[in-house]
């Protein structure tokens, strides 16, 4: 599961390789992404190599190899034959939607993945969507699901691999758990703080210290308002 612009580099460096026989240069990356700096791109290229999706070979200049491409790109890069593992597929009988109708649930779309942990690159990735008792969605607003990776908010309940129900909103009151969007793309799942003009991001496992952001920096995309489990 990839973000657009992993995708979009992703893409672009696939591209470049099929016809130079090379990877893009950084700046040719942040360019052809319109990113303001090269920052980013690395942030992006470390997002790519952690998913299995290139290899950055040490000690040789502009050394990145690509391991597999998702479907939207062909699935397969040239040179390479990648294994490839199929998550579970939705139920698509009628009898699904009956079944929900008949009980008090809704059904909410997984759109992704946050990070309960270090911050990764936000997730914008349809997955099949998840049942939901109608009590976590009263409240007005878009609802949407997330599959938590890592281990951050743990003593706040929240474990690896839970999936966390979220109002869409803006909006966030002091000591919320929110899905916090950082300079535009990294996404983690965090206590919301205020501290004077700067935005503590606050884990729930001591481990992991308070991130503090100037509020530009920092983007409230939804709010926690349930969690799943499953054994």
């Amino acid at each position: 599961m990839l973000t657009k612009k992993q995708l979009d580099l992703l893409g672009f460096i696939n591209k470049r390789m099929q016809r130079d026989g090379v990877p893009p240069s950084f700046d040719e990356m942040k360019d052809a992404l319109n990113l303001r700096s090269k920052s980013g791109i690395h942030r992006l290229i470390t997002a790519l190599e952690e998913r299995g999706f290139i290899r950055r070979l040490a000690h040789r200049a502009r050394a990145i190899e690509i391991v597999k491409l998702p479907e939207s790109l062909g699935g397969q890069p040239a040179g390479f034959n990648p294994r490839v593992i199929d998550g579970d597929r939705p139920d698509s009988q009628p009898a699904r939607a009956m079944e929900l109708a008949n009980l008090d649930v809704s059904e909410l779309p997984i759109v992704g993945r946050i990070a309960a942990g270090q911050p990764i690159e936000a997730i914008n990735d349809p997955a099949p969507g998840i049942a939901v008792p109608g009590q976590m969605v009263r409240s007005q607003g878009r609802h949407y699901a997330l599959e938590v990776r890592g281990d951050s908010m743990i003593d706040a309940g929240i474990n690896d691999g839970d999936v966390v129900v979220i109002r869409e909103t803006s909006e966030a009151s002091e000591g919320d758990i929110v899905v916090a969007q950082i300079e535009g793309y990294e996404a983690t799942l965090k206590r919301f703080r205020r501290k004077g003009e700067m935005i503590v991001l606050e884990a729930a496992n001591p481990a992991y210290e308070p991130r503090v952001l100037p509020r530009g920096a920092v983007s409230v995309q939804g709010r926690l308002v349930g969690l799943i489990r499953t054994y």
